[in-house]
């Protein structure tokens, strides 16, 4: 499939057909919006090409009418091949949105028929599935070290998630029966799975953790015959993506609404 294709198949399963169970999605003529309870983070998805340039400072005064009573964080996605809509950029800036500039994300694909042939190798590293509350505390272990903050959000938000039959899948990697590596997999209807974290302790990298859970991954991908594996990847992880076979597809960066009357 050419990269044109693509993009636009990225587009309607990712960011227009796309089901967040823990989101209303609502459909205007002019774009996909996620709304969220409070105070979790609501979102525009999309904004459709056929929205005229000229129309933009209607549709974002629109939107800001709807979310700002809400009062909850709110941010616009945007990405790079949103080529037809050349001053949006621009026009969110002009109505107090700022780019999230700390590590735009670069999504990074992965055809998995085409995956290189040693992601499908035996295992040999312990890997195991996480399918309950007592197991996600291992990936909250091995989060809180490698980020040096408190990640107690993965017990409501991945402990729910593992509810729904098929959505989630979570893997642990140990050394000595230690967790040091973790990644899950989100798998959305459609040809794409969602491939996230992928984080390991600093006393156990460059023992193929990484490589290990990213097989595991990608075998299950596989076997549930999705067609693509997709990641968001920011500057220090895309080399090391990239390195495995995936080709970058497109940048997504979140623009974020500052309310300028409470600052």
């Amino acid at each position: 499939m050419d990269k044109g294709k693509l993009l636009q198949l990225f587009d309607k399963e990712l960011r227009e057909e796309i089901e967040y169970p823990e989101a209303r999605k609502e459909i205007t003529t002019d774009m996909v919006r996620f709304v969220r309870e409070a105070p979790a983070m609501n979102f525009v998805s999309m904004t459709y090409v056929d929205v005229a340039d000229s129309d933009l400072d209607r549709v974002i005064e629109q939107e800001l009418a709807y979310f700002a009573p809400m009062q909850q964080p709110f941010t616009w996605k945007v990405y790079s091949h949103d080529e037809s809509l050349p001053s949006l950029v621009e026009k969110l800036e002009n109505h107090n949105f700022e780019a999230d500039d700390d590590d735009p994300g670069d999504v990074m694909l992965m055809d998995v028929d085409n995956a290189p042939s040693y992601l499908f190798d035996p295992i040999k590293a312990d890997i195991r599935r996480i399918t309950d509350l007592d197991g996600l505390k291992d990936v909250i272990f091995v989060l809180d070290k490698v980020y040096g903050n408190n990640n107690a959000w993965v017990n409501g938000r991945l402990g729910g998630h593992l509810k729904i039959p098929g959505y989630l899948s979570v893997y642990v990697a140990y050394v000595d029966d230690q967790p040091a590596s973790v990644a899950w997999t989100y798998f959305q209807k459609g040809k794409f799975a969602s491939l996230f974290a992928g984080s390991t302790l600093t006393e156990y990298r460059k023992r193929g953790l990484y490589t290990s859970l990213l097989s595991i991954r990608l075998k299950e991908i596989r076997e549930r015959d999705y067609q693509y594996a997709m990641v968001e990847a920011g500057a220090m992880s895309k080399p090391i993506v990239a390195k495995h076979g995936f080709q970058y597809l497109t940048t997504t960066t979140d623009y974020v609404w500052h309310d300028k009357k409470s600052v």
